[in-house]
């Protein structure tokens, strides 16, 4: 029997076009931090239109980095995240992210 040919007829959360790290380094600029979410978590609805887009991200513990999105699940986020030198797998609980902007 012979292997199936093409690809799979869908591809599994985070395995679609363009799922891998970006090939370029993010924006050399730090945009304003212009909505927090507060004591809710992040709208999976609302950080959808930022999948597969440069985007910072500011975390309730202070922490804020660049940050390229594969897959937002209900609860959950994951992509890579830039760490001065190279982009390193990253995933995190939306409750976590403080606010965000993608450019």
């Amino acid at each position: 029997m012979a292997p199936p040919s093409g690809p799979p007829p869908f591809a599994p959360p985070g395995q679609g076009p363009g799922a891998g790290p970006p090939t370029t380094p993010p924006p050399a600029f730090v945009p304003a931090q212009t909505q927090q979410a507060g004591a809710f978590a992040v709208d999976p609805g609302a950080i959808r239109r930022c999948l597969y887009r440069f985007t910072y991200v500011w975390l309730t513990n202070r922490q804020q980095f660049w940050f390229y999105p594969t897959y937002i699940g209900r609860r959950s986020i994951s992509g890579y995240r830039w760490n001065g030198f190279r982009w390193v797998f990253y995933g995190t609980d939306l409750r976590r992210i403080l606010s965000f902007q993608c450019v």
